[in-house]
Order: C-alpha cells, then structure tokens, then sequence
C-alpha cells in the first residue's frame, strides 16, 4: 500500500494504535470528556470582573472612580407619558405619587426622586435608587405594572440598568437557544446529503458535540488563568460544532473514497488517517493560529474567546484522529447503516468530481481569464470596505422590539440629560480640595458654552478622602453620533487639561459609557492591522512549513485576504449603508459594530483554512505520486469538491441562521460569514486557486522539485487513484 511520502506519521501512528485498540481509544476519550465536564461542574467558574475591561482613558477614569467610592448606584427611571394628547400634569403626578408609594417600601429600593417635567411638559420622570446588591426588580417592575392599571389614561413604563440589561439577556439566550436548536437538525440533514446512512451523518455530530462538551468543562478551570466571559460559550460551541463536522466530514469521505477503490477496512482507515488525518493536524494548527491573534487585542472578551476556540479546536483534532478512527474501526461496514433508501441511491450515483470537473475545466483551459474576473468580481465585493466606519454597540443597535430599550430611547428623547455622559474625574492631593472645585466650575461653564456639551445636571462630586472629584457634563446626541468623539476630543485635549493645569499634582481623565465605546473603537481599529498581520504571518508559516513552499504560502495569504476583504464589504455594504434592511429585518445604525471586524476576520481565516488545507493536501499527494502539476490541480480539486461543498454548507447553514436573529451583532457576523464562506468555497478556492496554481505550475511547489512523472501504474498507486473513475489519464 503506497501513501505519500510527505504526509506527517503523527495521525497515522495515532490512528494505526487506536483502530487496533479500538476500545481503549473510545474508552480513553469518553473519560476525557466525562473528566472534563466534571471538572467544570466541581470547580468554580472566574469570571472577568469590571477591571478587565478598562481600556484607554476611559477605563483610567473608571478606575479612579471606583477607588473613590463615587461609583452611582443602580437605578430605574419611570416614564410617565399621556396614552393619548397633551399630557395631564396633575394626573401624571398623581400617578407618580402613587409610584412612590408603592416602591418606596420595597426591599432593594433606596431612594425614590421627585419627578421630573420634561419633554416640553409632555413628559415626567421619576428615578428609583438601587441597593447595589439588588439583582432582581421583578417587584419594582410589578408595582409599575400596578400604577398604569390604575391610570388607565396614562403610559407608565419602566426602563433601567437591571431591566434593560435582563431583557438583553434573555433576547441574547432566546436567539442563541434558536440557534442551537436549530444548527443541530440543519448539521443532521447536510449530513444525510453527504453520506445517506444515519451512523455516518451522526458521527461528526457526535464528535463535535463532545468536543465542545470537554471544552466548556476544562474552560471553567482554566477561567482561574484566564477570566472567563460567560457570552463567548455560544461562540465556541459555534466554533467547535464547525471544526469537528469539518473534520470528521474529511476523515469519513477519504475512508469511504479508499473503500470504494477496494481497500481492506483498516487499510482505507489508515490511508485516510495518513492524507485527510495530516490535513486536519494542519488545518486545526492553522485555526489555533488565527484563533491565538485575538490575544494582541487584550481584551477579556477576546481572550477567553480566544482560549475557547483554541482549546475546542484542539480536543476536535485530537478527537479526529483517535476515537473516530476507532468507531470507524469497529463499526467496519455498518458505518454505512442504516441507509436511507433515497439518499443512499443519489449519492452512490453521484460520481466524485463530475459536477466540479466541469466547472474547472474552463478555469484550467483559461486559467488568465478565470483569474483575472475572479479578482475583478473579489475586488467589487471588497471595494466598500474603504469606507467602513465602526463603533461599539449601542442604544441604536438593540432591537426595537424590546420593550425596554423603547422605553429607554424615549426617555432619552424626553431628558437628554439622561443620555449620553461625559464623566470629568480629577485627582489630586486633599489640599488642593479647593482649587479642584474651583476649577471643575470653571470647566462646566466653559462646556456650557461649547455647541458640542451641554452643563452640568448635578453638581460636583467629591470622595469622602477629598482627593477625587466627579463632574456629570451630559451631551445632547445619540452615543453614536459622530460629534460625540468631537466632544470627547474638545474634553480630553482641550478643556479639561486646561481647566486643571493651575493644579499642582492633578491628574484628569474622561470617562463614561460613551467615552468607553470610543476607546474600544479606537483599540480595535488601532490593533486591526497587527491582528491582520499576524493572522497572515502565521498563515505563511504553517503553510510554508507543510508544504515546504514560498509561493504556496503566499498565495494561502493573498486568498485569505481576499475571502476577509469581501466580507468586510459585505457588512459595510449591507449594515452600514442599509441595504437589505427589509429583507433582513433591521435598522441600519450607520456603522458597522467595532468588535465584529476582527471576530470575523480570524473566524473565516480558521475556518476557510480547514477545507484549503484538504484541498491543497491532496493536490501536493497527486504531484508527489508522479501527476503533472495542471492535472494534479484539476485531479485534487475535483475530488475534494464535493467534500469542501458539504463542509462549507454546514457552516453556510449555521451562520445564515444566525442572520435571522434579532440582535444586530449576531445578525451583522451570520450575513458576513455566511456569504464569505460560501464564496470562499466556490469563487475563491474554485476559480482563483485552481487558476493560481495552474499559472504557476511545477513553480507552486518551490523550492521543492516535484516527482517525476510517475511511469510504473501497478506499483506506483497512480492506478488506483486515477482509474478507479473510470478515466485512465497517461502520465
């Protein structure tokens, strides 16, 4: 039995011993798991705190603040607002007094204001204080229901940190919950296209589901390294489900390929574990490198994303070339059972390499013209890229249909006070006390004075030690309006410096929710190109390293870079200047969220890496058995087609629907990942890799010389790979 000579021996000595100790190799990954998943319900979960959040001078500000004791407390705001007409003011305080009667008394509840006229008289306000330790305001919210039952001519609705945040939430779990739930059958379906018998289908589902499995357990101890973040465990199980298909997927083809050739069993296993086993060991160490450039941002989000995907990844290979050679092994032929009568006939019938065959025959006729319109139309898609502006989710961003981010948007409306802050916090020594004071009023009166700030609403807070000073300065726009970051610039570079430089020993910084989401902004634009840049260097050295070629190595980057530059057109295209906003049921905020460039970047990267790996494994198998270079591309394309098909429908099917839930962000990645991965699977690695590599023929595999042409069909394994279609080939 021939195999490649430049196929790595670590998968197929892994595999040699667990198809011949099949048991123990199942045994020993059902005790990985089961450890795993008990090691995360016996140890507590770290999770990150407010600190780790802190970036720029936004978080040096908040850090002062919570060291000063100055943190505000908790609260929720009632809205009153007339049902229909002008509002009636004696009614609405009526209704307001009622309201604090009923919260006053309730535990949790420290403090209830007086309410508040606003919205030229059509509006009133009344704002309840939390103890910081209250997590539920089920009763507040009861008691609020209470009132507007009782004035049946009025709106009464409540809004706040706890309520929006719960209702956040809840959306967030119910659309990945959907998700979920959904994936699961869609995987299960695509996997019956592919093989037509159940075992098969459910094999890398099965493994993908205890991949993930183990990695949510070991996160939970390794959060004590690593602050975990309870939203990424959606994505790595996004993640995990997608890399262990894939893999499998992979394995299962090239075993049923080598059985269909006339292979024994457990030569067809060793055969697949030696080419398509290889291939996942590279393509899981290209995903773990794209995955590891989250690490540049710093961010606590980033960073447990990052050790997630990295550690399911890793569990899927290990999984990959272990276990499922092992059931493979001791399911023998009834892998295919019990097959579904339908399904079994069409993909029997469908011969490997017909459908694409054709589709590459003129790309490799004409490889010029192929490449020269794949670029062009690669170029259309990315083009609006160069516009993208982006911004941290906000108010803007939140589904509509939320019934407390109304209530909030109208309160905005009706008090800008109430919006968007700007937060001064000065520190300095207790005898400056004073000059401090004097200094943040000058500053307000300064701010007053700008178009860009409106003043004070509240007055200067100050620390029980006298060294650290609050000043509120509320600004009249949305948070994502641009002349928000020109407010914050005026603040930072201009008058807040100005209004403390006479000061001796002060320190000054702007902070507040808004000032926050410029910072991240700011921090992901600023990191985007190094992230960018590591991803591809790692690209060029895993591939430069496997194949043990420059040009491949290249190429791999440019292709990466291309299928990153059409989905980043594609969400400035679509999110930012609204495009398809009916179709996909959304309001286009005029930007695209800041943290979903870089998701999406080393998702598509890791993920595409999967099937170019297996495709070009399999070329560079063909070219070292002695098959020219543009017949080795056509052969290797050709039969990885429809492999490559599946895998990218899988992730095609689970991202779209993503594209149908109602948080923008899930609904910004799920468009942008979809659609780039399918044209990834087709335009790009169909059309410009074929053409590419054809271009540059036996120069592709520099500085490596190909073999010979092989000559000797019987012992060489040419025969077999090329006859066993029916098409003899003289090489």
């Amino acid at each position: 039995m021939s195999r490649p000579r430049s196929l790595s021996a670590v998968p197929l000595r892994a595999t040699r011993w667990s198809a011949q100790h099949p048991w123990r190799a199942i045994l020993g990954w059902l005790v990985l798991v089961v450890a795993a998943v008990a090691a995360g319900s016996l140890v507590s979960t770290q999770e990150a705190q407010d600190e780790d959040w802190r970036h720029g001078e936004s978080g040096r500000a908040e850090a002062l603040v919570a060291e000063a004791g100055l943190e505000e407390p908790p609260s929720e705001s009632v809205l009153i607002t007339a049902r229909s007409g002008p509002l009636d003011v004696g009614e609405a305080r009526r209704a307001a007094a009622d309201l604090a009667a009923a919260i006053g008394t309730l535990a949790g509840v420290d403090a209830v204001s007086e309410p508040m006229v606003g919205g030229g008289g059509d509006a009133l306000l009344v704002s309840v204080t939390l103890d910081p330790d209250l997590e539920d305001a089920g009763p507040i919210v009861a008691a609020t229901e209470e009132v507007a039952a009782a004035h049946p001519g009025l709106v009464v609705r409540q809004a706040g940190e706890l309520t929006v945040d719960g209702a956040i939430d809840d959306r967030v779990a119910d659309d990945l919950r959907s998700a979920e739930l959904t994936s699961v059958p869609v995987t299960l379906l695509l996997m019956l296209l592919a093989f037509g018998a159940l075992i098969a289908a459910g094999l890398p589902v099965l493994l993908a589901a205890t991949s993930v499995a183990a990695t949510i357990g070991l996160m939970v101890p390794i959060s004590h390294l690593v602050p975990n973040d309870p939203t990424v465990t959606s994505m790595v199980v996004l993640v995990g489900m997608a890399v262990g298909v894939d893999y499998s997927l992979f394995y299962l083809k090239r075993e049923r390929q080598e059985r269909a050739a006339g292979r024994t069993h457990l030569d067809a296993v060793e055969i697949a574990a030696a080419t398509s086993g290889h291939a996942i060991l590279v393509s899981g160490g290209a995903v773990i490198c794209s995955m590891a450039g989250l690490f540049v941002l710093g961010d606590a989000t980033f960073n447990s994303l990052a050790v997630g995907s990295i550690l399911v990844v890793a569990i899927a290979v290990l999984g990959s070339i272990t276990v499922l050679p092992a059931l493979l092994a001791r399911l023998g032929r009834w892998v295919d059972r019990p097959r579904v009568p339908l399904l079994w006939r069409l993909t029997s019938r469908v011969r490997r390499g017909s459908v694409s065959g054709r589709l590459l025959t003129p790309v490799v006729r004409h490889p010029v013209a192929a490449l020269a319109v794949s670029v062009l139309a690669v170029g259309a898609m990315a083009w609006p890229v160069l516009g993208m502006k982006t911004h941290s989710s906000s108010l803007e961003t939140l589904p509509g249909s939320i019934g407390e981010v109304q209530t909030l948007r109208a309160i905005t409306t009706a008090f800008p006070s109430e919006g968007t802050v700007a937060e001064v916090v000065v520190h300095a020594p207790r005898e400056q006390r004073a000059e401090v004071e004097q200094a943040l009023l000058g500053l307000e009166e300064r701010a007053a004075a700008s178009p860009l700030l409106d003043g004070a609403e509240v007055p200067v807070r100050v620390s029980e030690d006298g060294q650290t000073s609050l000043l509120l300065l509320s600004m009249p726009y949305d948070e994502s309006d641009p002349r928000v970051e020109q407010a914050l610039e005026l603040l930072r570079t201009d008058l807040a410096p100005a209004a403390v430089a006479g000061v001796a020993g002060a320190e000054v910084a702007v902070g507040g929710d808004a000032a926050s989401s410029v910072d991240f902004a700011g921090l992901l634009r600023e990191r985007l190109p190094v992230v960018v840049g590591l991803v591809l260097l790692l690209t060029l050295l895993v591939m430069g390293t496997t194949f043990r070629s420059v040009p491949i190595a290249l190429v791999s980057a440019a292709l990466n870079l291309a299928s990153v530059g059409v989905a980043f057109g594609l969400m400035t295209l679509v999110f930012q200047h609204g495009h398809l906003e009916g179709l996909l049921d959304f309001t286009s905020p005029g930007f695209v969220i800041s943290w979903l460039p870089v998701f999406v970047l080393v998702v598509l990267v890791g993920l595409s890496m999967d099937y170019h790996v297996f495709v070009l494994s399999r070329v560079r198998e063909l070219v070292d058995a002695g098959v020219p270079s543009r017949l080795a591309v056509r052969r290797g394309i050709a039969d990885t087609a429809g492999v490559v098909t599946s895998a990218a429908a899988v992730m095609v099917s689970v991202f779209a629907i993503f594209a149908t839930l109602s948080m923008l962000e899930m609904k910004m990645m799920g468009v942008a990942l979809s659609v780039a991965i399918l044209l990834d699977a087709t335009l790009v690695r169909l059309v410009m890799l074929p053409a590419v590599l054809v271009l540059l023929g036996d120069r592709a595999w520099w500085p490596a010389r190909p073999a010979p042409a092989a000559v000797d069909r019987t012992t060489s394994g040419v025969e077999v790979l090329l006859d066993q279609r029916g098409d003899r080939v003289d090489v």
